[in-house]
This record gives C-alpha cells, sequence and structure tokens, in this order.
C-alpha cells in the first residue's frame, strides 16, 4: 500500500508525515506525534479510553483514518492543560484522586471537558449521556462523581 502526505494539527502543532492511507488517529497521536495520554483500549470504539476532541466533540480515534482528519483542529488530554495549568476537569479529577488504574481517564477526561465547554452547569442526564461509553473496570465511578460535582459547585 502507498503512503500519502498528511499535515496534521493535534494540541496546536503542525506537523508533516507520510503515513499510509488506512492508518487509525490513535497511531498518528501516539506514534508519529509521541503522545501517549491516548490510549488503545480495546481497538473496537467500546472502552472510551482513545477519545479524542476534534474541531470540539468528542471522538474515538481507535478506529478512524487519520486522513480524513488533516484540516480538523485535535485535541488530546496533553493539549487540554493551557501555560501549565490543568482545565477545571483535569484539577477535579486530580483533587479527588478519581482514578484507579488510570488507562481510563484520559477519555473520561475528554469526554467531560467537551461537555463542560458547551455547557457551564450540567444536568446529571448530560453528564451521563456525556460519558456513554467510557468503561472504567477499576471502578473509581464515585470519585469521578465526587469530581464532577465540584466543578458544577465552582462554576
Amino acid at each position: 500500500m502507498k503512503k500519502v502526505k498528511c499535515k496534521f494539527n493535534i494540541n496546536g502543532i503542525d506537523k508533516n508525515i507520510s503515513i499510509y492511507k488506512d492508518k487509525p488517529l490513535i497511531y498518528v497521536i501516539r506514534d508519529d506525534f509521541g503522545l501517549i495520554g491516548t490510549k488503545l483500549g480495546c481497538g473496537l470504539e467500546q472502552c472510551g479510553s482513545c477519545a479524542v476532541i476534534i474541531d470540539g466533540e468528542k471522538k474515538l480515534s481507535c478506529n478512524i483514518h487519520a486522513k480524513d482528519y488533516q484540516k480538523s483542529k485535535i485535541t488530546t488530554i496533553e493539549g487540554l492543560s493551557s501555560n501549565g495549568t490543568l482545565n477545571a476537569v483535569q484539577k477535579a479529577f486530580k483533587k479527588f484522586n478519581a482514578a484507579q488504574c488510570g488507562y481510563c481517564t484520559s477519555g473520561i477526561i475528554i469526554s467531560l471537558s467537551v461537555l463542560f465547554n458547551k455547557k457551564s452547569n450540567p444536568t446529571n442526564d448530560e453528564i451521563i449521556n456525556s460519558l456513554d461509553g467510557q468503561l472504567c473496570r477499576c471502578g473509581s465511578h464515585s470519585a469521578v462523581f465526587d469530581a464532577i460535582e465540584s466543578i458544577k459547585k465552582n462554576k
């Protein structure tokens, strides 16, 4: 298979690379940009560990072709902080230690960050809907919800 030349913007950094047409976005993020916060869990878009923000919306990066997102603004967990300052969701997760093994955490933080970027005080149903497809095997859900409540109180 022939490689194609592509230009990506991930976390505000532009990079030109040559990739195979069917290369999933997660591998561009991890291998070509060296960003390891986005995780490959199931590889079937069922666990949410590979979630990133593309043009303001949550997308699962494990099964989408990278070449289709060349003109997009892509943000990973590493790109959520600004000038070394964590965003509100990251701060709350840190404060409430809302992770156990941490494998799912970046996907959950991405999902919640998209929600809180759109709505400063989402309802519980909106929070639950935003977390649809985000699996946590360790059961850190209560700490996650404590962190979410703290964000809502501080807005």
